[in-house]
């Protein structure tokens, strides 16, 4: 199917609850009949929803996952794709050794918690620029911007957030987290993980960059 001869992947969503949500998913759609490839990531939005609260189920996981590691499995696979996105990342990290040691360590954590790495990378070119030592005005700190208070909600107060491979592990567990919560929407679970649900503006940024550059 052409998905610029089709209708709009929103006409069959229920309208938002406030003329600004009706107005962004306005705005996402005609984006959408520019970047037909993301469409179907977009069809299962739900609008305005409540957020999900802090949960045990949530604290469970992330505290399990900051405790372990992991490594690619098929050697071969692996050196594939490493050399692919070392070519993307050269951009953002300037050595070479430097960048195939970090997609590594990407790749380790997201495929512990579930996810498409190519997607966590997505997420830190938009959160951080693949800065380690990034801190928002909030003080999300690191590559993926993980707020300080997820190691006290799981009682790991020293773990230091400025360390890649813990602000991996942080940021990949509470990302697969929403995403399991919005049943594989991911476009809802990046709005959640960002802390502006029921807004397309970041999902929208994420899943360009995965497009253009990481897919």
């Amino acid at each position: 199917m052409n998905p610029s001869k089709s209708a709009s992947p929103f006409t069959a969503l229920p309208p938002g609850p406030t003329a600004r949500a009706q107005s962004a998913r306005r705005s996402l759609a005609a984006r959408l009949s520019r970047l037909p490839l993301l469409a179907a990531v977009f069809v299962s939005i739900v609008l305005a929803e409540p957020a999900w609260d802090l949960d045990t189920e949530l604290l469970n996981q992330l505290s399990e996952t900051v405790s372990r590691s992991d490594s690619f499995q098929d050697r071969f696979d692996a050196e594939v794709w490493l050399l692919a996105q070392s070519t993307k990342l050269e951009k953002f990290i300037a050595e070479k050794r430097d960048r195939l040691e970090f997609l590594r360590k990407v790749h380790r954590a997201a495929s512990l918690a579930g996810l498409q790495p190519e997607v966590v990378l997505a997420v830190i070119e938009i959160e951080s620029r693949f800065d380690p030592y990034a801190i928002s005005s909030a003080g999300a700190q690191g590559l993926m911007q993980v707020m300080p208070f997820w190691k006290n909600e799981i009682g790991r107060p020293d773990d230091n957030l400025i360390n890649p491979e813990v602000n991996l592990r942080y940021g990949c567990t509470i990302l697969k987290y929403y995403l399991d919560k919005e049943e594989g929407r991911l476009a809802d679970a990046l709005a959640r993980y960002n802390g502006s649900y029921g807004q397309y503006w970041y999902p929208e940024r994420v899943l360009i960059a995965w497009e253009k550059r990481w897919r």
